[in-house]
């Protein structure tokens, strides 16, 4: 037989029995749509967080006090942020310093033991343009600002506040002294904890609460080229008496293993893609063995008038064949449709790679000539006299 012969009688058992092949083939189409939508939905997810990276940088690096031999909280020498200016390929340089004697909150009328999770740091004048921070409102400590009663507050501080807007009428208690909100900033990718943080002057921290000058934090810009060989120095050129009681982090660090979390999770959700693929794997066997009892007196009429079992055969695995491709391809559209649609309700970019639509036919291909080799290969078994006697 031609192989347009072939298709149009593989076809005719999916044409005589259109609700049974649109059930079996539903069930492959679960599956691949699974598989597809968890692969798109993580190329997108991968996508956009590729893209904030890449409009935040990736070199920015980060120096804190760890631990001394002691087991106590170190901290890094007065001289550390002129230090580490000095090194050759580091950009820019700025530092937060934590006020651990005092803390914030809206009003007097608030108990002391509801602190909201807040933290109250020193700031130095350039750190939004170190650590890539956006005023969502207001205005960044200045020159003046910073000597008085000023504060800038972190996303989740203005929110636990109940300050939405920066002016001279919102105002903070911190350590007993009134300060007024003169900025909001919105969240910050690659600086978390300035998320929770009440940021103010340099000086006034000295002035009022006994800031003792020294960072707790120190932010790096270098050249991308050189990232690993300042990360390297870092340590050393904080300290030098003591490189083992500084640490030395990556931001990005984290989002990569976010990244690595997600992907662990999407290799769960592939699993459970791959186990519906079965299933449906398995319908469509179930529904080709059916249609071989079904259709013995047809297998009797063909083989009577001269069809081989090779034939018998290709009849069947095609028609296996054919149920599968309706469900595969059914598959890779509504997997696109929900990896779209997910994708736009996050405001991310739509990505679903080439290989994995590939990948779904492939696999609903492979399913489907597993699933209909065994009923192909026992409808070409049967006799003609066998096949036209069974009632």
């Amino acid at each position: 037989m031609s192989p347009s012969d072939v298709a149009r009688v593989g076809a005719a058992g999916l044409r005589t029995r259109p609700t049974r092949a649109l059930m079996s083939a539903l069930g492959i189409a679960i599956g691949i749509a699974a598989m597809v939508a968890v692969v798109g939905i993580s190329s997108s997810s991968r996508e956009q967080l590729d893209r904030q990276l890449a409009a935040l940088g990736t070199n920015l690096l980060t120096v804190s006090p760890g631990q001394t031999l002691g087991g106590q909280t170190a901290k890094l020498p007065a001289e550390a942020e002129a230090m580490i200016a000095r090194i050759g390929p580091v950009t820019a340089v700025s530092a937060t310093g934590a006020i651990r004697n005092a803390h914030v909150y809206r009003s007097d009328k608030i108990p002391a033991v509801e602190t909201n999770g807040l933290t109250l740091s020193a700031a130095r004048l350039g750190l939004p343009q170190t650590v890539g921070a956006v005023l969502r409102n207001g205005t960044w400590l200045n020159g003046v600002t910073s000597r008085y009663p000023a504060a800038v507050l972190g996303a989740d501080a203005a929110e636990r506040l109940g300050i939405g807007r920066a002016g001279p009428q919102a105002e903070i208690l911190v350590g007993g002294e009134r300060f007024t909100v003169i900025g909001v900033l919105d969240p910050v990718t690659l600086a978390r904890e300035l998320d929770t943080a009440v940021l103010i002057g340099w000086e006034i921290a000295a002035d009022l609460f006994r800031f003792d000058g020294r960072a707790t934090t120190v932010y790096t810009r270098s050249r991308d080229s050189q990232v690993e060989a300042v990360h390297s120095v870092l340590a050393a050129t904080a300290n030098p008496q003591t490189p083992g009681d500084v640490s030395v982090s990556r931001p990005s660090d984290a989002l990569s293993a976010k990244q690595a979390a997600d992907a662990a999770l999407n290799g769960l959700l592939l699993g459970l893609g791959a186990v519906a693929l079965l299933v449906g794997g398995v319908g469509v066997a179930n529904t080709m063995v059916i249609s071989v009892l079904e259709r013995r007196a047809e297998i009797g009429l063909r083989r009577s008038l001269g069809a081989t079992r090779g034939q018998i055969r290709l009849q069947f695995l095609t028609e296996s064949l054919l149920l599968s491709a309706l469900g595969g391809v059914g598959g890779v559209l509504l997997g696109i449709a929900v990896t779209t649609g997910y994708a736009t309700y996050q405001t991310w970019p739509a990505v679903v790679p080439a290989w994995a639509t590939a990948g779904g036919l492939a696999a609903t291909m492979l399913v489907g000539g597993l699933a209909g080799l065994y009923p192909a290969i026992r409808a070409a078994r049967l006799s003609p006299t066998e096949a036209l006697s069974t009632p």
